[in-house]
């Protein structure tokens, strides 16, 4: 049979010829090309020096811990229910008796300024518009006052490492304190630095060097060392600086001591609500309730400690049986999708928190990125819960997801 052709007439090419309006601001038009967690880190990894790009992308020596953490969450399997009118999904939920617009939120991360100028301003003021809490690290490179400054009606928590210098843990929650934070986070995996490797083969010091490797690789990201030498120089939330690595401040600062007595400290300077992030056993989550904790964290430090450690998805139902429902149980590492946050809930997580994520929509595109990435998570979890035939975050239940 021979096909018959015609010219097609312009009105019908005008239908189909719909060419993308033009973005004139590069940061808004890479970030309209970036639809998934991923897109964000691929724009940050072309956006960042290789150094920055690592301290964040990587994890402790082989990397086994980080690349478990995400292979648990592929393992998932969702078990969808279907006819249950979805049209309008309620994302919110309860987390420490306020709510949340999310069932997540921004996990504390040091040296954030390093991986844009904008720093943790940014990702404060983002998580206030979304409505969701912000953890300020001990080793921000912002200090607890500007922080709250650049986001007065948000709620920020603060998170503690216990230091040698106990007056100085003490001062920094009393600053805490006075500054609005309402809960404070002390994380308790950290009593040395875990061997990053990525940072030692980078010769990564904070702030960076401008040796003759770091020059060379600046040469192909001239506006982020513009950005880092035009604007004020990298100061901490709690020292003055510091000129190592993140492995021996680590060690020159924190104390390996930790134990149950300065949890009871911590337990007694601190008026607030009291979250413990770092736990990896059942009978630890169980232990640090019963000494005062209002929330644990199931936590591995995002794979940047032990590795081979424990992967905080498959702890959850023991660490729940543990727990017994007289705290909350959060946990983190792992995370690049709102699927990856439904499931985790839907196992019974009271939240999730999340770090890379966001770290990744700062160094594609400053504040605007970290409010790609929130976007991009709020609408994967609203989809998923839609498809798992869910109206509410209170609805999903271990039904819903199973690890295979």
């Amino acid at each position: 049979m021979v096909t018959r052709r015609r010219v097609p007439r312009p009105a019908e090419l005008g239908q189909i010829l719909r060419p993308k309006p033009l973005v004139l601001n590069p940061t808004d038009r890479r970030l309209a090309a970036a639809h998934t967690i991923g897109d964000l880190r691929a724009i940050a990894r072309r956006r960042t020096p290789r150094a920055v790009f690592d301290y964040t992308d990587g994890a402790a020596e082989l990397e086994d811990s980080l690349r478990r953490a995400r292979q648990a969450f592929r393992n998932i399997e969702f078990r969808p229910n279907v006819l249950r009118g979805v049209s309008d999904v309620d994302t919110s939920v309860e987390i420490l008796g306020e709510r949340s617009a999310l069932p997540f939120a921004f996990a504390p991360t040091g040296f954030t300024r390093m991986m844009h100028h904008e720093g943790e301003r940014a990702v404060a003021r983002v998580a206030e518009r979304a409505g969701i809490p912000y953890a300020l690290s001990t080793m921000g490179t912002t200090s607890i006052e500007d922080v709250a400054g650049a986001a007065p009606a948000g709620r920020r928590w603060f998170q503690l490492y216990v230091w040698r210098d106990r007056a100085a843990g003490r001062d920094l929650m009393a600053r805490a304190h006075e500054a609005g934070y309402d809960t404070l986070m002390l994380t308790v995996d950290t009593p040395v630095g875990g061997a990053r490797m990525r940072d030692v083969r980078n010769g990564l010091t904070i702030p960076p060097a401008l040796t003759l490797r770091t020059f060379l690789d600046g040469a192909m990201h001239p506006a982020w060392w513009m950005n880092l030498l035009s604007t004020e120089p990298l100061t901490f939330a709690s020292l003055s600086r510091w000129d190592g690595t993140a492995q021996e401040l680590i060690n020159e600062i924190f104390d390996p001591t930790l134990n149950y007595d300065d949890l009871a400290w911590v337990r007694e300077c601190w008026p607030g609500r009291l979250v413990v992030k770092g736990i990896q056993n059942p009978g630890d989550a169980r232990d640090v309730v019963k000494a005062g904790a209002e929330a644990v964290i199931l936590s591995n430090h995002g794979g940047r400690q032990l590795d081979r450690a424990p992967t905080p998805l498959e702890l959850l139902p023991a660490t729940l049986d543990a727990v017994g429902g007289d705290a909350e149980v959060w946990l983190d590492t792992g995370i690049l999708s709102g699927g990856d946050i439904v499931a985790a809930i839907a196992m019974g997580a009271d939240a999730c928190l999340v770090g890379r994520a966001y770290l990744y929509g700062l160094m594609a595109g400053g504040e605007r990125g970290v409010q790609r990435a929130v976007d991009i998570l709020r609408t994967e979890i609203v989809r998923t819960m839609q498809l798992l035939g869910v109206r509410s975050v209170g609805e999903l239940t271990p039904a819903h997801a199973a690890l295979r």
